[in-house]
């Protein structure tokens, strides 16, 4: 029996042991520091109605579950395989959303007003790469009407990947910043990398959603002749109403109007949509704390390009104290210093602005600039700072990559 029809008798798939429910179709993936085959044989006991593995001894090791073992040369090409195939079988469209920025916040808004005319299913979290796509096309069913699909990468040839999967019929690149320098090998690098999505949709059909304010993207979509290009202005976000912190996300609320409007969508329920849309994942948030802060948060991560506007979008706001937590930028290889340097010399400019500095990186170059700043190695050492200086009525900035977690410092504001 194929897979696909195995698929198709199951309620739904997972590549996580621990998440498997009655009916399931199990994949064991493996990496550096785990393999799921290990826990094949559990999963089926657990419910599990089939087992994708690529481990043949299991086969001998468990005899009388072998009709529900179904071997494969590698899981996560069957997964990625199984996906393609899915999304050939929806027949729906897709759009693909890739950038260097604004990617979720987009996904969220664009989700929301295509809600408003069609079912629609969109990438849960950050179920963006290599695993989370495919997990994202395989949870769409016969009810989906149409499709919304976060594409991230770290390297080229990423999104070429991802769209030979999720096959998209639109497209939006959000922005070319300098996120993951390191893996694309500069900011050159970036652009082609980020450009893989509009190379499938000149040679697919396919249309692209290009913002005319922004040169670079206009640039890109010029080249590609045979792409489907609808423009759009920034201006067209003038009006709505949101709960997102920046004047940067006018960007991303331009892009969900663009496309309601492109796909019909009354201009009422365009902005209801946009204003229902009250981020909670520690990107663009703003809240007001007990000690009377007003508390950025947008810490879920950061490179150069977010970092940059975020620290203009405090700075606009002129409070009469402001305060900058950042945490270290990741993932800049050897651009890591000189961008580090460009960022902690931008903040320092904000006026009435004190700096807290989270991490290694910044703290090397603030002693490089001579800039005074409070330093911490880690977010626990600078939650114990913020909590004894018992900061209140202040503008407070909580920017860094993920991997400092400066989360930690959210209780304490």
């Amino acid at each position: 029996m194929r897979l696909y029809d195995i698929f198709n008798q199951c309620t739904g798939v997972t590549t996580d042991s621990r998440k498997v429910s009655q009916g399931v179709l199990f994949v064991a993936l493996r990496g550096e520091n785990f393999d799921g085959n290990r826990f094949a044989i559990q999963a089926l006991k657990d419910g599990a109605a089939y087992a994708v593995i690529d481990n043949p001894k299991l086969l001998e090791q468990a005899a009388e579950l072998t009709e529900r073992l179904i071997l494969v040369e590698d899981t996560l090409s069957a997964l990625q395989a199984l996906a393609a195939e899915h999304r050939q079988q929806l027949a729906i469209p897709i759009i693909g959303i890739v950038g260097s920025n604004g990617k979720t916040t987009t996904k969220e808004l664009v989700s929301r007003v295509l809600a408003e005319k069609f079912e629609v299913y969109a990438t849960q979290g950050n179920l963006n790469n290599h695993i989370g796509v495919p997990l994202t096309l395989l949870a769409m069913d016969r009810n989906t009407e149409f499709g919304v699909v976060e594409m991230g990468a770290s390297a080229q040839k990423e999104i070429e990947l991802l769209c030979s999967i999720s096959q998209p019929n639109y497209g939006i690149i959000t922005n070319i910043g300098n996120a993951h320098l390191e893996g694309f090998g500069g900011k050159e690098g970036i652009a082609k990398g980020k450009g893989e999505l509009f190379d499938w949709l000149e040679s697919n059909g396919g249309h692209a959603f290009v913002p005319m304010e922004d040169v670079k993207l206009c640039d890109m979509a010029l080249q590609r002749c045979n792409m489907m290009t609808e423009y759009y202005s920034r201006s067209i976000a003038d009006g709505y109403k949101s709960h997102l912190s920046g004047d940067y996300n006018r960007y991303n609320i331009a892009a969900a109007v663009a496309v309601g409007r492109y796909f019909g969508i009354d201009e009422h329920r365009i902005a209801s949509a946009i204003e229902s849309y009250i981020p909670d994942n520690n990107r663009s948030q703003e809240v007001t704390t007990e000690r009377r802060n007003i508390v950025i948060i947008d810490c879920y991560n950061a490179n150069p390009s977010s970092m940059e506007v975020a620290i203009e979008n405090i700075a606009s706001k002129r409070g009469e104290r402001n305060l900058l937590i950042l945490g270290d930028m990741l993932e800049l290889g050897k651009w890591s210093f000189d961008e580090h340097c460009r960022i902690l010399q931008l903040a320092a400019q904000v006026e009435n602005a004190e700096l807290l500095l989270v991490g290694a990186e910044f703290s090397r170059a603030a002693h490089a600039l001579g800039i005074g700043a409070t330093c911490c190695t880690d977010s626990t050492e600078a939650a114990d700072w913020v909590t004894q200086s018992k900061i209140s009525d202040t503008v407070i900035l909580l920017k860094g990559s993920r991997g400092i977690k400066l989360e930690k410092l959210i209780g304490v504001l």
